[in-house]
């Protein structure tokens, strides 16, 4: 049974991908999409202290078992990045940090791929390693962030 049919993008001319402005910005919509929603939240976590007391509910973990999940401090780790603010967002969230610049380089490879017009090569089967690596680190991260001797360094 062959695996799944890859469909090219549009034909322009004489057999190379669409490459006109109007075709650049069409391709660029997803991409697009997703800097602006990710500016808009990290603008308005920019706007509005997350380290105000009552301000934003408590992460439901934390709440239901007083344990520390990868993500607690995230929205205090973004507000300090968006101000500039390095060893506090540090201080709140290690690996939130570490992650921004790894979002940024990807997020950026997938643009340059739907400027440039490259086709999706097919696949046959997923890769996992990338989805079980992130899920090892995250939860990785969430225990050791709760073990007392390193909760001066990992929690929030």
């Amino acid at each position: 049974m062959p695996g799944p049919q890859h469909r090219p993008l549009p034909v322009s001319g004489a057999g190379g991908a669409a490459s006109g402005p109007r075709a650049r910005l069409t391709r660029l919509r997803a991409p697009g999409a997703v800097a602006v929603a990710i500016a808009g939240a990290t603008c308005w976590l920019a706007l509005v202290d997350p380290h105000t007391p009552g301000e934003y509910g408590v992460c439901p973990l934390l709440a239901l078992t007083g344990l520390y999940c990868a993500g607690c401090g995230g929205l205090r780790a973004t507000h300090d990045l968006a101000h500039g603010d390095l060893a506090g967002a540090w201080a709140m969230n290690p690996l939130l940090v570490l992650a921004v610049p790894l979002v940024a380089v990807l997020w950026a490879r997938w643009a340059a791929r739907r400027w440039r017009g490259a086709p999706v090569p097919p696949r046959e089967q997923p890769r996992l390693w990338p989805a079980w690596s992130l899920l090892v680190v995250v939860v990785g991260y969430s225990v050791l962030r709760n073990v007392p001797a390193l909760a001066p360094v990992l929690a929030p």
